[in-house]
């Protein structure tokens, strides 16, 4: 017998359904609560609403779990490539032989981006967010593959509009920052894999020989399998929710990098090294600060510390920490703020207060040290998460698409005036 859950309001009982995953999370449906008492449901900010059912990312807080399609992050980072993980996320199982060969190829030869594309980043400020830039720019992809307006296109054509943004968003990014710098575009080479090519775009210039370290384009690989997905985040549902209207997959898209840029969401490395940036400026006194951010009075906190959703040690972290200290090794930086950065991990790691509290160093520390070290712009740490997550919101939207959910329409619990009358101008006191 299903299992029912009792609500009892003003004296009348009703039943709701309670709903189980498959890994034992379980769910109230008040899908018809409305309908049949009247009441809606007040979750602020949904931090306890299940806006649909999904088979793509599972994450266990408490835990520290993290699984794509039931493989979890740790083995698909030491085992994968990001364009594997990318074809399981969008399509549910890991590819065959052949079916990788199609796919990395498709990519491949998708990665230029039209000539007239060009002439857009003329028109933005030189100095123009990068992440601004992308987002415009994805936009404007449905102006050039019209055939995308259309919502209800066959499989194929939604299989091409898939393989064109991931190949390119890397073109896209790579230079909206040669266009800040005032630099000249470089093709891509499609000779070289995903990581390496946006490194080349990125780094290279026409009048040097530039050789992509192998060290660097393995660590990006995993970083973006890292960001990959991520569940119903901020970003997710926001293109779950634009894509319900039928929107094209283009402006979706655009609307999850948008939602991603904000700084309580895929901004969170940007301000770590922002806030190592401010510790340097201090005179580099980590103790200080730590003892800053323990004080309940001082509104300073240590940014890429715990996360909402790990009550744990974030996965991503381990993983990337690891990751993190070749890097560093192989580059032999010698940067003052990565060594705040080493300090600061260190006095938290051994503090009971950040124990007891469970913050621990998450992806966003390690992740911003890691760009950071890798030369890689601050302001583009964000664009760099864009290009990893894609595949996640691709895959959702894609999820949302093929489950026809309907059009998204949150309720609300009004609180402004009654009616009233309308008064004349003069007569207003």
């Amino acid at each position: 017998m299903d299992k029912k859950a009792e609500l009892k309001i003003d004296g009348e009982t009703y039943y709701l359904p309670v709903v189980e995953g498959t890994e034992q999370e379980r769910g109230l449906d008040i899908s018809k609560l409305r309908a049949e008492s009247g009441c809606i449901t007040l979750d602020i900010g949904y931090k306890n609403t299940g806006s649909t059912k999904s088979d793509i990312t599972f994450i266990n807080g408490e835990e520290g779990i993290l699984r794509y399609r039931g493989y979890s992050i740790e083995e698909l980072c030491e085992k994968s490539n990001f364009i594997e993980v990318a074809y399981l996320l969008i399509y549910g199982e890991l590819p065959t032989k052949e079916q990788y060969d199609e796919f990395e190829n498709d990519i491949r030869r998708h990665t230029i981006i039209h000539e007239d594309l060009k002439h857009y980043y003329d028109a933005y400020p030189q100095r123009a967010h990068p992440m601004g830039v992308l987002a415009s720019m994805v936009s404007s992809l449905s102006l050039y593959y019209p055939e995308s307006l259309d919502p209800n296109p066959p499989e194929d054509q939604i299989d091409r509009h898939i393989r064109r943004l991931i190949a390119k968003i890397t073109t896209i990014a790579a230079q909206s920052y040669k266009n800040s710098m005032g630099h000249p575009m470089m093709y891509p080479d499609n000779k070289l894999n995903y990581a390496e090519n946006f490194l080349h775009m990125m780094f290279a210039l026409p009048t040097e020989n530039y050789e992509v370290n192998p060290t660097l384009a393995r660590a990006l690989d995993m970083l973006l399998i890292l960001h990959a997905d991520h569940e119903q985040n901020c970003s997710a549902s926001t293109v779950r929710m634009v894509g319900s209207s039928q929107a094209n997959i283009y402006a979706t898209i655009s609307a999850g990098i948008s939602a991603l840029w904000g700084p309580l969401h895929g901004g969170a490395n940007q301000a770590v090294i922002e806030m190592l940036e401010k510790i340097k400026e201090d005179g580099g006194d980590s103790k200080k600060w730590i003892e800053k951010a323990k004080d309940k009075d001082d509104p300073f906190r240590l940014m890429g510390f715990g996360h909402r959703v790990y009550k744990n040690f974030d996965p991503r972290a381990k993983i990337i920490k690891s990751e993190c200290d070749k890097v560093l090794a192989e580059l032999n930086v010698n940067e003052p703020i990565l060594e705040i950065a080493k300090e600061l991990e260190e006095h938290a790691l051994s503090d009971d207060y950040f124990a007891e509290k469970k913050l621990y160093p998450n992806v966003d520390f390690y992740s911003g040290i890691m760009y950071k070290a890798m030369g890689i712009p601050t302001e583009m740490f964000t664009v760099l998460f864009a290009i990893g997550r894609l595949p996640g919101w691709i895959a959702q939207w894609k999820e949302m698409r093929e489950g026809k959910e309907p059009i998204n329409r949150p309720r609300q619990i009004y609180t402004g005036y009654n009616e009233r009358s309308y008064n004349p101008i003069d007569k207003r006191s």
